[in-house]
């Protein structure tokens, strides 16, 4: 028995990762009967029985799993987005943060096109240069990198390691392109931003893993809206970690920083330690975590 994670399903067969190798696996018998759902990332046990070809036996629980994409185990969410061309769409970035800090996964962000940052700024059409400091001032982990000079590549590679990540973002940002830099001869296809409607074409349509700088990663379909997960309206501002880490200095212990007076986070709001764009993100959330909660 080997114990090894699902990569892929396709065409009735599943490719396991074990012992540095890909097997192609059937499923026995019992799992057929269950109906059960595999998904890229699940733990499992094979059994050998040939050249590369192996039957699952067993599968781990779970220790978390996300819907869109369909993936388990994941260890950290590489949060991908372009400095520009297109610009950065934070309400996007915020949502995708609630998103996987919510499924427990570690949020990573990465802004790639460092390369092209000069020449945006020379047309006063940008305001890349700050919204790395604004989400590394938060406490998030935020890498920069160019994935046509390399700048920025490897240092973000190290953190793949022995880690199950997932690359999720707008398309259009370079996610294939920098996985294409991490991982050379893999080659995924590299989609054209559309010049007319500036957004990305989809490039990567299924789910699956692949070896990359000694992980496995997910190159994802790019993302355009999400909802926010379910939840009540006063847990809200925990997953704004510079709102978290201001609890209990407002007037209120019910504040939810929009109406009421003497709110703490107002207060850094007008002190400027607080982003506006943050700010309003909660605001939009806020009504529609409000909204959710009505209806259902």
């Amino acid at each position: 028995m080997i114990k090894g994670v699902l990569l892929k399903g396709y065409g009735g067969f599943y490719y396991v990762y074990a012992e540095d190798r890909v097997w192609e696996c059937s499923l026995r018998g019992r799992f057929r009967i269950k109906d059960q759902e595999f998904i890229p990332g699940d733990q499992v046990v094979i059994l050998p029985e040939g050249e590369d070809k192996a039957t699952i036996e067993a599968v781990e629980p779970r220790r978390n799993s996300l819907s869109r994409p369909a993936i388990a185990n994941v260890d950290q969410a590489i949060l991908v987005f372009a400095l520009t061309s297109p610009k950065p769409d934070r309400n996007l970035l915020d949502r995708l943060l609630i998103q996987v800090t919510e499924a427990e996964i570690e949020p990573i962000i990465v802004f790639t096109k460092l390369d092209k940052i000069e020449e945006d700024a020379l047309s006063n059409d940008t305001e890349v240069p700050s919204i790395s400091d604004v989400y590394r001032n938060i406490g998030y982990t935020v890498f920069e990198v160019s994935n046509k000079t390399g700048q920025g590549v490897e240092e973000f590679g190290s953190r793949l390691s022995k880690k199950i990540s997932v690359l999720a973002g707008p398309s259009g940002v370079g996610k294939s392109s920098l996985f294409n830099a991490l991982s050379p001869g893999k080659n995924l296809k590299i989609g054209d931003i559309s010049v007319k409607s500036k957004r990305g074409r989809h490039t990567t349509r299924h789910v699956e893993l692949m070896v990359c700088a000694g992980g496995l990663v997910a190159d994802t379909p790019g993302f355009s809206a999400l909802a926010m997960p379910v939840m009540k309206r006063a847990d809200l501002s925990d997953f704004f970690l510079e709102f978290a880490s201001r609890r209990g200095q407002c007037r209120f212990s019910s504040c939810l920083h929009d109406k009421e007076p003497n709110c703490a986070i107002k207060a850094a709001l007008e002190k400027g330690e607080i982003s506006p764009s943050r700010y309003e993100h909660y605001l939009i959330f806020l009504q529609e975590v409000m909204e959710a909660e009505r209806k259902y």
